[in-house]
């Protein structure tokens, strides 16, 4: 069972991956919001990865940050700082995808792509580690 989860939390690592290429790729074409969506699902796709190590997924976006804040931040096994990197993550992903004229920048879509490799490398190291 403990290599399967290792197992699933590396291919969920691997699409947070992916995600991290993709934003890049929509920053580099001028598709900002585009690059916003995919910088938070590469920090989402991380905390699932970690959060699998534990046995645990939830249906809901809510219930993964939740689950990955009580157990991997507030215990300070990861940086409590990268609570700001989901809140901040999250909250461009919604006004991107859902607030009609929100107009998203160059300089805001490659803040969030730095943070978010920052977020995935730190939970690389931890997943790898176990």
């Amino acid at each position: 069972m403990e290599s399967s989860l290792k197992e699933l939390a590396g291919y969920r690592l691997a699409r947070a991956r992916e995600m991290l290429s993709a934003s890049e790729g929509n920053l580099k074409i001028g598709q900002y919001k585009t690059s916003l969506n995919r910088s938070y699902y590469a920090v989402f796709h991380a905390m699932r990865s970690a959060n699998a190590l534990k046995n645990f997924d939830s249906s809901k976006h809510s219930g993964v940050i939740a689950y990955f804040t009580k157990e991997y931040l507030k215990t300070e096994i990861l940086d409590r700082s990268l609570a700001v990197v989901i809140k901040e993550s999250s909250l461009c992903r919604e006004k991107s995808d859902y607030d009609d004229f929100y107009v998203a920048s160059r300089a805001e879509a490659e803040e969030q792509l730095k943070n978010a490799k920052h977020f995935v490398q730190q939970v690389e190291k931890y997943v790898s580690s176990r």
